[in-house]
């Protein structure tokens, strides 16, 4: 593989790829906006089975070495105490919560969550994210749902192989190498899944720290790539960022930095995707309806999600 991107070549990159101002000065949804209402039309009408197949791993109670902060999931009633809650009728309660960030649970990154330069997308300053909530790029811009036309591109498919070592990095022809094979393009306003086999790797040999041992992922230079083809959401059974980061100074985690804070893309990372692959795989189809709903959280850096692709 070639030398890895320059701290100059990042900084050129990631200022030649960014869409402040693209939807006005005031904006906080950023690459959504290419989510037209006829792009959503179109994308319903690729539904022709009704078959819906959730992309979400299940809620990580269990601590793991890729789950070092669980979520926690308890009765508040259980069957014992069914008739407490309302006399003359069986009821049980649960609770849950999450620390939805890191490596474990499905979610969608808000636009906050990420500064570069002290800096949120548009130019919104990282002090805006506050005590109480983020004020400027929160997770509600995405509020009514994003909905729209899902691309996966199948990584160990295409390279014949069960899943991609931690630690690749994926070069755009790869991604067009994919593209080909699923008999596609990725185009503008689309939802762009990227598996990894990562479900694979971790049914054969257990959980692995990602800092670590590392994710696969794509590589910095993926990103014109990604902007070139005016992607609306990234998402990925990984982080999308190749790990262990930190390949080039200043720019730790390149695809989170230039796709939510240049670009304006929402990343939906720690995906389920083998079961997607597979229902793509028999119907010799690779694109879908997919739809996220976010939790609507005032001023959320983020929401866990359950991404449902209809065939």
């Amino acid at each position: 593989m070639a030398e890895a991107p320059t701290t100059q070549w990042m900084e050129r990159v990631f200022e030649t790829t960014k869409n402040w101002g693209r939807w006005g000065a005031d904006d906080e949804a950023g690459a959504l906006h290419y989510i037209t209402p006829a792009r959503r039309a179109a994308a319903a009408a690729l539904v022709r089975d009704g078959v819906a197949v959730s992309c979400a791993r299940e809620l990580p109670v269990e601590p793991s070495i890729e789950n070092p902060r669980p979520a926690h999931h308890h009765m508040l009633v259980a069957g014992d105490e069914a008739e407490r809650v309302v006399p003359g009728m069986g009821a049980t309660m649960d609770y849950i919560g999450v620390a939805f960030h890191g490596m474990a649970t499905s979610h969608v990154d808000a636009l906050c969550h990420v500064a570069v330069g002290g800096k949120l997308y548009n130019g919104f300053d990282v002090a805006d994210v506050k005590s109480t909530g983020a004020r400027r790029g929160s997770i509600m811009v995405a509020r009514d749902g994003i909905v729209g036309r899902g691309v996966l591109l199948d990584l160990p498919r295409a390279r014949g192989v069960a899943w991609l070592e931690p630690g690749e990095r994926v070069l755009p022809d790869e991604l067009e190498r994919a593209e080909a094979a699923a008999g596609l393009r990725v185009g503008e306003g689309d939802i762009l899944l990227v598996a990894t086999g990562r479900d694979a790797r971790r049914a054969q040999h257990g959980p692995w720290d990602p800092n670590a041992v590392g994710l696969a992922g794509l590589d910095a230079r993926c990103i014109p790539w990604l902007h070139e083809r005016r992607i609306a959401v990234l998402g990925s059974d990984g982080v999308s960022d190749a790990l262990p980061g930190g390949v080039t100074p200043g720019w730790p985690i390149p695809i989170h930095q230039c796709c939510l804070v240049g670009m304006g893309v929402h990343l939906l990372d720690n995906l389920a995707l083998a079961e997607l692959a597979s229902a793509c795989a028999e119907r010799k189809r690779w694109e879908f309806l997919l739809t996220v709903a976010p939790l609507r959280v005032a001023g959320g850096t983020g929401s866990p999600v359950n991404p449902i692709a209809v065939f």
